[in-house]
């Protein structure tokens, strides 16, 4: 078993539960999904650069990513409908744990000038979205063999009903909030 799931089983639960008030184990919050999510807006001049993110975030998260379409045309962007120009994909379970572990203790700490996330980035019903300028942080990536250097958005999806129930929760697992 993942060292955070346990760490949730055993520490988080207990102590979420006695803070909260919760009746039941079944009302304390936990981690539904991460989804992972890489915008290629170049891919409109160059169909070869989305190539190139999906086997980045391949990489990343141990899970082959699915590849975005464009909903609408929209002329100003030079985008047609249907036109590939993202990939994202949505780790549960033990990959969700994993991935999480290694962003926080390897991803995050080589970030430069990194003082910690922001609180702020909740949306109401629990849930953190996470803004990433590089894919260089993570040490599966070779800096040789990148085509271009992109960001992503991570997004933690937790059961929590507001944000400082997923505040405690994801600060609980590990997340380095800053001061």
């Amino acid at each position: 078993m993942n060292r955070l799931k346990e760490k949730y089983l055993n520490e988080i639960i207990p102590s979420l539960t006695e803070k909260h008030h919760y009746k039941t184990v079944m009302e304390v919050p936990k981690l539904e999904k991460i989804v992972i999510n890489m915008g290629v807006g170049d891919a409109t001049q160059n169909s070869k650069l989305i190539d190139g993110a999906v086997k980045d975030l391949e990489l990343i998260s141990g899970q082959k990513p699915v590849i975005t379409k464009a909903k609408k045309s929209i002329a100003g962007f030079k985008v047609r409908e249907n036109q590939p120009i993202g990939c994202k994909v949505t780790l549960r379970g033990e990959n969700m744990y994993n991935f999480m572990d290694k962003l926080f203790s390897i991803g995050l700490p080589r970030v430069r000038d990194f003082r910690g996330v922001s609180p702020k980035a909740f949306d109401g019903r629990g849930n953190y979205t996470l803004g990433i300028k590089e894919q260089l942080i993570f040490s599966e990536i070779e800096f040789d063999n990148v085509m271009k250097v992109r960001g992503m958005d991570i997004v933690f999806v937790t059961t929590a009903r507001s944000n400082e129930e997923a505040y405690d929760l994801l600060k609980a697992l590990g997340m380095p909030f800053r001061k």
